[in-house]
């Protein structure tokens, strides 16, 4: 579907200098997925996503859209394969002397839609997106959210293959960005759009995604599915991400003064449902104190993690014994203080 092969992105600074924002860059998105491309402001994430549409040129490498190097077009084909990709924006890009039916319709108008077929479309995709009763608002009478719904409206009006999302929920609070993400995955479903996906926050990449790259740097230093990428994080940067959404943290009086073993939990896949800390305290006597944990469903697969005290008075065996067992039956287990 999507094909990137080698990109890179070279940006002309001061006395003839360059910045290389995008460093041979390889990727292959399948057609219906939802794609992640997730890193820190300044990984050239934004970038290589203007690259599928050409609205950024690469200085090396190609991009082929459905087996037409987009890269290579200009004019009239550039603008034609343009029309088969839509993009949604961090901070909208509404025209606001326009209403919202207006602003949908815009973007048929300049797709060479017939007349008469242009307001039903419009009326189509505003209930699609839950805008039917705002399409004569103008975008200064709409929230954050329904301004972005505007915008989503916009970019899939033409029916387009491929959308591109850019930071799409970075400007909306918590609430309002999981009913955009919803949409965008109700819109892949149902429509069968490719959807690729920049953001930084990891959260995002685990609501929707179904394969993600993880950019540093300009490169690609990792990728993979979520759930292969949360669960067992290769590159350090990777790992770092994925540490700041699923970390947990002890208060230092705690650390100090609990008797006995605290233990760091990593549950994957089946070992999340069973009840390995209940066998472990029937079979070997110890106590089992649960500390702070959470389980995350990466689609129909679980991730936990669990920090847990073990103690058993003075028998240290029973302890030591309960410590292998959860080792031989969960992921991985790290002491936290032994």
């Amino acid at each position: 579907m999507i094909e990137i092969d080698k990109v890179c992105v070279d940006f002309a600074g001061g006395g003839g200098a360059s910045t290389r924002a995008v460093d041979e860059v390889s990727l292959h998105i399948q057609a219906g997925d939802i794609f992640g491309i997730v890193g820190t402001s300044g990984a050239g994430k934004s970038t290589l996503l203007r690259t599928l549409n050409a609205l950024t040129r690469p200085s090396q490498g190609s991009v082929r859209v459905n087996g037409v190097e987009i890269s290579a077009l200009q004019g009239r084909e550039l603008r034609s394969a343009r029309q088969r990709i839509g993009m949604i924006f961090q901070h909208f890009n509404l025209m606001h002397t326009r209403t919202v039916a207006q602003n949908v319709a815009f973007s048929l108008k300049s797709a060479g839609w017939e007349r008469s077929k242009i307001a039903p479309r419009v009326a189509e995709i505003l209930e699609l997106v839950g805008l039917t009763d705002k399409a004569n608002r103008f975008p200064v009478q709409l929230s954050g959210g329904q301004k972005q719904r505007v915008g989503i409206a916009r970019a899939i009006a033409n029916h387009p293959d491929v959308l591109l999302c850019d930071e799409p929920t970075s400007a909306l609070d918590l609430e309002t960005s999981a009913t955009i993400l919803a949409l965008l995955k109700q819109i892949n479903q149902q429509l069968g759009i490719t959807i690729v996906l920049i953001t930084h926050e990891m959260d995002v990449i685990k609501s929707i995604c179904d394969r993600v790259a993880v950019m540093s740097g300009g490169k690609v230093v990792e990728q993979g599915t979520v759930f292969d990428v949360f669960a067992h994080p290769q590159h350090p940067f990777s790992q770092q991400l994925v540490s700041h959404t699923l970390n947990l943290t002890l208060p230092e009086r705690l650390r100090e003064h609990l008797p006995g073993q605290l233990l760091k939990i990593l549950f994957i896949g089946d070992s999340a449902e069973q009840p390995v800390l209940s066998d472990v305290a029937i079979r070997f006597g110890v106590s089992v104190n649960i500390l702070h944990g959470k389980i995350e469903y990466i689609g129909e697969r679980a991730l936990g993690i669990l920090v847990v005290q073990l103690s058993a008075g003075e028998d240290t065996q029973s302890v030591d014994a309960a410590v292998d067992h959860i080792r031989q039956h969960t992921a991985q287990v790290e002491v936290i203080r032994g």
